[in-house]
């Protein structure tokens, strides 16, 4: 870029002689007429970054989308001139998209005529939108100014020339402050978040969660709209990466009609594919796609597509007028757009729909009913069940020592019907992972090694406690440790367990409330392990009485066992109200995925 002379000196004067070298804020007002940074160095003359917007022409009132991307740079200040007259006052105003990487600046007597950056933070994209005002020039193009480093910059970008209808081309060529000049394509963007209004009666959606508004950062968004021969659809999710949609025979991927929207470098490629087992799917090289849109807005993904009922001509492309599953997926993408496989579990429908029938609205789930139903189980199992059991063998001999079934005493009798549920539900949870994958996971890490170790101590504890010696023979204590042994090394290794299990794809519990949920629980059970541990030592305390005092020693122990027996059933009732409000969480988290 060529300044004149003159102009150029007193650029260097302001420079070396402002108080203030650079504006890291963002605070530039300083440079509305020049677009000049006070860096203390010559711009750059070959542009590395590129203006776009999304279309040619525009009427008083418009809202003109504005992306200036490239490689990572700390500035920038964006302005919208009078294409013949590129030296006159900035024209419009602007509307951010994100605030913590732009800011909107007062230029001469037009309020948020220009943006520019909050931070010196690297970044590659910008989006904003240009408000297009009642005495707009007849042309209007966009200029940049791109600080990479400090003493790396870039005056003026020339960017896209949009116009009113009807303008007459200029009699003479624009003046550019460059030698290379940003060519506008018209891309098709969409300009709002989409509507779930019609869902049910218009359209066929898919919400997760269920009922969602798909004008939010955390509602998953699909629908179906059949127009004559054509379905209209649109998908949308919060994903920087990619969002994806498959129709499928069965519950598993492989042999899929799929279709992906896929973030390169903040431009969305719309394509179909075929998936073929687990394997990356495979991009057709022939797109059936029409009518194609995108939009990105605060890590929001969106596309709308609209393709045949029936296309007979493209191989892999299944009829839209018949039932499957649909799958809902999302995921990363590196810059040139190669995807990577989703960190979770996609959303799959319990059954097949036809997305040209009757018009439904529907949710799905992210975790196929069996690993719910083992989840579930083994939740209650080792949580409520268990936990329960041990208490009451540890400390309610004394206070349920009467006879009750077949003459045992109470507390075994609790005992033993809470370990033996344990048992049951245990060894019903444990086949339902294999029965959903017909066979051994080889992607679930550590899980089931520890579940299948689990296993075998649930089933070796009941057997060896079958062969339990008698309460006063010499083995019964050697029996008595390793029967405590087993039993909390089964309750340590089911509850580390769970912890590797929740945040497994199949079974993406909501993060970080699954950890809080166990960390609370473990610390619950602790709690009242080491309450009822004090108290039984307090109460042995309080007995303690000179020995050849026999009434006195009865009469303690009568009013203290009663006290116990009270406190001890107290606690228990808090404890088993405890773990039923930690379950039935638990069982509320699970029915959301």
């Amino acid at each position: 870029m060529e300044l004149p002379g003159l102009a150029f000196a007193l650029w260097m004067f302001t420079c070396l002689y402002a108080p203030v070298d650079g504006y890291p804020s963002g605070k530039v007002r300083e440079a509305c007429t020049s677009m000049i940074p006070c860096h203390g160095s010559s711009p750059q003359l070959s542009p590395e970054h590129t203006i776009t917007v999304n279309g040619t022409e525009f009427k008083p009132g418009d809202n003109i989308e504005v992306h200036l991307f490239g490689p990572d740079f700390e500035g920038f200040f964006i302005q919208a001139r009078d294409a013949e007259h590129l030296d006159s006052p900035a024209v419009g105003s602007f509307v951010l998209v994100d605030r913590r990487l732009s800011q909107l600046l007062t230029c001469g007597h037009t309020k948020n005529s220009a943006v520019s950056h909050t931070s010196k933070a690297k970044k590659k994209y910008v989006k904003v939108y240009w408000i297009a005002p009642g005495d707009a020039p007849k042309r209007v193009q966009f200029l940049a100014t791109v600080v990479k480093k400090y003493k790396t910059f870039w005056v003026k970008i020339p960017g896209p020339v949009v116009s009113q209808p009807n303008a007459l081309s200029p009699t003479s060529p624009l003046h550019a402050t460059s030698e290379a000049i940003s060519a506008s394509h018209p891309i098709s963007y969409l300009s709002k978040p989409f509507n779930a209004s019609d869902c049910g009666s218009m359209k066929f959606c898919v919400r997760n969660p269920s009922n969602c508004d798909p004008e939010s950062a955390s509602c998953f968004f699909l629908s179906f709209q059949q127009e004559k021969s054509t379905v209209f659809i649109e998908m949308s999710g919060p994903s920087e990466g990619y969002l994806a949609f498959a129709l499928s025979h069965d519950q598993w991927m492989g042999g899929d009609d799929a279709y992906l929207c896929v973030n390169e470098n903040h431009h969305v490629r719309v394509s179909t594919a075929y998936l073929k087992g687990r394997s990356p799917p495979v991009l057709d090289s022939e797109n059936a796609l029409e009518d194609v849109s995108w939009r990105l807005v605060d890590g929001v993904l969106q596309c709308s597509f609209r393709r045949s009922i029936r296309l007979p001509t493209y191989k892999g492309r299944f009829n839209l007028d018949s039932s499957y599953y649909i799958f809902l997926a999302d995921g990363e993408a590196s810059e040139g757009g190669q995807i990577y496989k989703h960190r979770r579990q996609p959303l799959i429908t319990n059954r097949i729909y036809n997305v040209t029938g009757l018009p439904q609205d529907i949710g799905g789930s992210r975790s196929p009913r069996l690993i719910k139903a083992h989840g579930a189980l083994m939740f209650v199992a080792w949580i409520t069940t268990v936990s329960i059991g041990v208490i009451v063998a540890r400390f309610f001999k004394p206070v349920w020592s009467h006879s009750f079934l077949f003459g045992k005493e109470m507390w075994f009798q609790v005992h033993r019907m809470l370990m033996l549920t344990t048992v049951v539900l245990t060894s019903i949870s444990f086949v339902l992972p294999f029965i959903y994958r017909g066979g051994w996971s080889k992607q679930a890490g550590f899980h089931p090694y520890l579940g299948c170790t689990v296993m075998a101590l649930t089933i070796f504890q009941p057997l060896m406690a079958g062969f339990r010696p008698a309460r006063h023979a010499p083995r019964r204590q050697l029996f008595n440790w390793f029967h405590w042994s087993t039993g909390t090394t089964a309750r340590i290794l089911a509850v580390v367990t769970m912890f590797l299990g929740m945040d497994l794809p199949a079974l993406d519990l909501p993060d970080p409330w699954d950890t809080y949920t166990m960390i609370g629980f473990v610390a619950w059970h602790v709690s009242t392990d080491l309450l009822l541990e004090i108290h039984s030592y307090c109460l042995v305390r309080k007995v303690e009485v000179i020995e050849d005092d026999r009434v006195q020693i009865l009469q303690s122990l009568t009013s203290a066992e009663a006290e116990g027996r009270l406190f001890k059933q107290i606690v228990l009732t808090i404890y088993v109200c405890g773990n039923v409000v930690f379950v039935i969480a638990f069982l509320a988290a699970i029915n959301q995925i």
